[in-house]
């Protein structure tokens, strides 16, 4: 039996705490004074899997591990995200809006001359100061320009995976470079990306010296184009008539496989019940092969489709079984919230905009948030206050005499009366639509410059051998 598993047990016999007393006692910053307490954290992140990509939400493709957290743990059904991969990863590394530090339009490109900038706080960096072992195992995607931006240079021990998105799953060739690294230096092995990572982290697991706790990062990117999979789980799917989405569910199935995987190498390390477990999507899917169920929209786009994803957080004897929390979330708020867990320190030069959202994923208590801001960029925009969601879009076009015009164009919605975003109130509830635009403006007036690489390598960019080390 672990230290962690007797000190809990004993509190629980000796104090007459209940689960949920126990939960508060946790949440309120005691278990900072005793390490043995601390869970293990493993954090698991899809790329560009739809709300109704997983079984649990009713999809058409099986994912039985997932599945099985959900059954297991606390599924968080409004919780939100960016509505592309590297803002997505700088809010959960720093608890902050992308649109403080210029990553709030478009990802971070290979040719990019940008990252996550130098000053921001990751977290990993402060679950190290908190004592833990640090490891990503996957999609960084937030810079490699220069080694300074390096995950082993942000806060991790360990690192494995690559810098960039879409690269090739079985060479791990992304526009001619290799992309496939350990501890930031180069490796070139076989493999499906996806078996790798699985891999990767279950050596993590099996060799970490317990008497300590992990943090493991492990953002897949899998179901992320291009459209590869290992022909046997190809083979699994062949009811499916199109091959684009046939491939693709044989890839949620690979990674669902990985997931069941890491979970088992927890549970065979006799680490399972002092860990908790965070899955969630990057982003919502892509509409011609992913499924993104009745919610409005897809990747890119700020409707619900594009920005509320599949999400759920397991700890075994504290967090229930089976519970569903359907207050608004976002995932700046796994920032704070981790850290508190950790036993670390949230002062730090940088304001959060993450919240601790523990009281409300452990206790039911209502959202920290009077108000989440869903992104902001010089074209679009979205805010939710409560029930209410304004989407702003921006379109530039040109009159009769060739001048550009710009058109503004404000949706309000109510999400608890259409959570499908069908009925545009602007017009019947101006005062509403008032309210939520001042919001919207006030998180725009703070907004920096972002960073706008071009979606199309320059004509005299040079593609590194390897990326993240220039020739």
């Amino acid at each position: 039996m672990s230290h962690y598993n007797c000190t809990r047990r004993e509190l629980l016999k000796t104090t007459g705490l209940g689960a949920v007393s126990m939960i508060a006692w946790q949440t309120t910053g005691l278990a900072r004074r005793s390490p043995a307490l601390r869970p293990n954290i493993v954090f698991v992140l899809a790329d560009d899997l739809g709300w109704k990509d997983v079984g649990y939400h009713g999809g058409s493709i099986r994912t039985p591990n997932i599945d099985r957290l959900a059954a297991e743990g606390t599924r968080l059904e409004q919780f939100y995200v960016q509505p592309v991969c590297s803002p997505t990863r700088s809010s959960l590394m720093t608890g902050r809006y992308p649109m403080r530090y210029g990553l709030q339009v478009g990802v971070v490109r290979p040719w990019a001359n940008y990252g996550l900038a130098l000053e921001e706080r990751t977290l990993a960096q402060a679950l190290k100061e908190a004592g833990y072992t640090t490891a990503i195992c996957g999609k960084w995607h937030l810079g490699h320009l220069s080694s300074e931006y390096l995950p082993t240079s942000r806060g991790f021990d360990h690192q494995y995976g690559h810098y960039n998105g879409a690269l090739d799953y079985f060479t791990h060739i992304r526009d001619g470079g290799l992309d496939w690294h350990r501890n930031d230096e180069p490796v070139r092995e076989r493999g499906y990306t996806t078996d790798l990572l699985a891999d990767e982290a279950v050596r993590l697991i099996e060799r970490h010296d317990v008497s300590g706790p992990l943090f493991l990062y492990v953002p897949f990117n899998a179901v992320h184009s291009p459209f590869q999979a290992p022909q046997s789980d190809i083979d699994k799917h062949k009811h499916i008539e199109q091959k684009r989405k046939r491939i693709f569910a044989a890839m949620v199935t690979s990674m669902d496989n990985a997931i069941g995987r890491i979970v088992t190498a927890l549970d065979e390390r006799g680490i399972r019940e002092n860990t908790l477990i965070v899955f969630c999507s990057d982003n919502g899917g892509v509409g011609n092969v992913s499924d993104n169920g009745p919610l409005r929209g897809q990747k890119a786009q700020l409707y619900e489709g594009g920005i509320r994803v599949p999400a759920i957080v397991v700890w075994p004897g504290v967090l229930k079984a089976g519970a569903v929390v359907n207050e608004p979330l976002h995932i700046v708020d796994m920032y704070p919230t981790l850290i508190n867990l950790a036993g670390g320190t949230l002062e730090q030069s940088l304001p959060l905009d993450g919240k601790n959202a523990w009281p409300t994923i452990a206790q039911g208590k209502p959202t920290p948030h009077e108000e989440i801001l869903l992104n902001v960029t010089p074209a679009n925009g979205a805010i939710r206050c409560g029930d209410w969601k304004l989407v702003w879009n921006a379109s530039i076009g040109a009159n009769n005499a060739g001048q550009p015009t710009e058109r503004n164009v404000f949706e309000l919605f109510n999400l608890a009366e259409d959570p499908s975003e069908k009925n545009d109130l602007s017009r019947k509830r101006p005062q509403k639509l008032r309210e939520l635009k001042r919001r919207l403006e006030s998180y725009a007036s703070q907004a920096v410059k972002p960073n706008v690489p071009p979606n199309k390598k320059p004509g005299d960019f040079k593609v590194p051998k390897v990326w993240g080390h220039p020739d």
